[in-house]
């Protein structure tokens, strides 16, 4: 018996369980099967399956290649499709969705076992190849020279980099999965008020610059360091938000600067007031 989790979608019944007797005969696990787009949609974010076979054509309002599209845009459940259609236009539709295969019925038990194991195969090379892409970008993160915060949509903390470390005062292990107000807090120098989410600025605006005027990080153990914040949105191939960047800097020196320039251009006037 393997670990991987196939879901069924089709519409008739006998077709339906003769796919499934096949199925765990080559030793899979079949969770649950659906016979409309609307319970697929529902089944696969509960099961979360490895693997979906989708009849294109099914009874409702809701075809096989809209559930698969939605399916693919919230789960990212790879389908395959298997139709007695094989026109140009459902061809064409069905492309959109990135199915990982396409099998006309009727088919033989090798051809369905075929086309599972290139699925299955395909789908696990993507996952290493995204567990590679994902390992460098933090490494860059990490040795990067900014203080950088990343976020899942819902502005969890899913990286805190070291320099962003030291200055808000919590370890990755801490900040990981709390809400980004927590771990990176900041507030408006001038009256003391918490400012905007910085991850909620970047989903209503997209990419900003500058959180607020004057703002200062309070770090946990309550040390207070006025930065500049960046603020960028990371999004999937479907150009959906799946997360969020936030950088920031230190600036204090600029700030003592900008104190020493006022400073001396305030004594240099009233010297000139004095000779007058």
């Amino acid at each position: 018996m393997t670990d991987e989790k196939i879901m069924i979608v089709e519409d008739e019944k006998i077709v339906a369980m003769d796919i499934k007797d096949s199925l765990e005969n080559f030793g899979y696990n079949v969770p649950c099967m659906a016979s409309t787009g609307k319970d697929a949609i529902e089944l696969a974010n509960i099961h979360n399956p490895d693997l979906i076979l989708m009849d294109i054509v099914l009874k409702g309002d809701m075809d096989g290649i809209q559930a698969a599209e939605i399916i693919h845009n919230h789960c990212d459940v790879p389908v395959i499709y298997l139709t007695a259609y094989s026109d140009e236009k459902t061809i064409s539709r069905a492309k959109l969705t990135s199915p990982f295969g396409h099998i006309l019925k009727p088919f033989e038990d090798r051809e369905l076992r075929t086309n599972i194991e290139i699925a299955l195969h395909k789908r696990e090379l993507e996952k290493e190849k995204m567990l590679e892409n994902e390992n460098w970008i933090n490494s860059l993160l990490n040795n990067i020279g900014d203080a950088i915060i990343s976020t899942d949509a819902s502005g969890k903390v899913k990286l805190v980099n070291p320099l962003a470390q030291a200055l808000t005062g919590y370890k990755q292990e801490e900040a990981f999965g709390k809400p980004i107000e927590e771990v990176f807090r900041v507030i408006c120098e001038e009256t003391g008020k918490t400012v905007s989410s910085p991850t909620q600025k970047v989903l209503n605006e997209g990419a900003f610059y500058g959180l607020h005027d004057k703002t200062v990080l309070v770090s946990k153990e309550n040390n207070r360091t006025p930065i500049d914040v960046i603020g960028s949105p990371i999004k999937d191939s479907h150009n959906d938000v799946v997360g969020t960047i936030i950088v920031f800097y230190d600036i204090t020196e600029r700030k003592n600067v900008e104190k020493s320039f006022l400073n001396y251009s305030f004594s240099s006037d009233s010297r000139n007031t004095l000779n007058l």
